[in-house]
């Protein structure tokens, strides 16, 4: 019977390769990614039965990018490994598109059980959060302060931006003319109330775009 294949995306290589390392016995690791776009790209080409996705990616965060990668690859197991212990990114990641969540500081035994879980079918979170999620989950939906919510591609443009890439240089990355991230910039900024770039750093870091960190 053919090994289940996994595709890891982090940026830093270390806990990359660690975990690499840790689930090569048992299971086929098909590649390693340091961005969210390049998950994407990967995921097409490699077509892995589970991602374990970092949230924080530059290029294209790891939420933005699991999100599309469900939408086309329904049956993707996707786990969440990450050092954000904020149980409200974790329940609306899991009520949205993964199969489990777990803390880098997690120990090995506890990723290799998630990824026995959402094998079989079932969801898996690390038991640190779980209680968190239990309350949230019991509360009615977040509405939007105001009411408005940013499309797929303004928050790619809004992450580019915000990590400090030129708008010709965000546009070549989106494969879009100049003037396509000129507008949207130029939207965000009018519909969200934004004045500066020093605006648009903070309301990127409050969309969870980028990492406040």
């Amino acid at each position: 019977m053919p090994k289940v294949r996994i595709l890891l995306a982090d940026d830093h290589t270390l806990v990359a390769e660690a975990i690499k390392r840790l689930l090569e016995p048992e299971y086929h690791v098909v590649g390693v990614v340091a961005d969210g776009r390049s998950l994407l790209r990967e995921v097409a080409a490699l077509k892995p039965d589970v991602a374990i996705v970092d949230l924080n990616m530059p290029m294209l965060n790891g939420i933005d990018a699991s999100k599309q990668l469900k939408a086309l690859y329904p049956a993707l197991k996707i786990v969440v490994l990450t050092m954000n212990e904020d149980a409200e990114i974790a329940a609306e990641t899991m009520r949205t598109w993964a199969s489990g969540y777990l803390l880098k500081k997690s120990a090995g035994s506890e990723l290799v059980k998630a990824i026995q879980e959402v094998l079989r079918g079932g969801k898996y979170v690390t038991p640190a959060l779980r209680e968190q999620l239990m309350e949230i989950s019991s509360r009615e939906p977040r509405v939007s302060d105001t009411g408005r919510e940013l499309t797929p591609r303004q928050r790619e443009v809004l992450q580019l931006l915000a990590e400090g890439h030129t708008m010709k240089e965000a546009a070549a990355i989106l494969n879009v003319a100049t003037r396509t991230v000129a507008f949207h910039k130029y939207r965000i900024m009018q519909d969200f109330g934004l004045s500066n770039n020093s605006d648009l750093l903070r309301f990127a870091m409050k969309q969870r775009v980028v990492n406040q960190t």
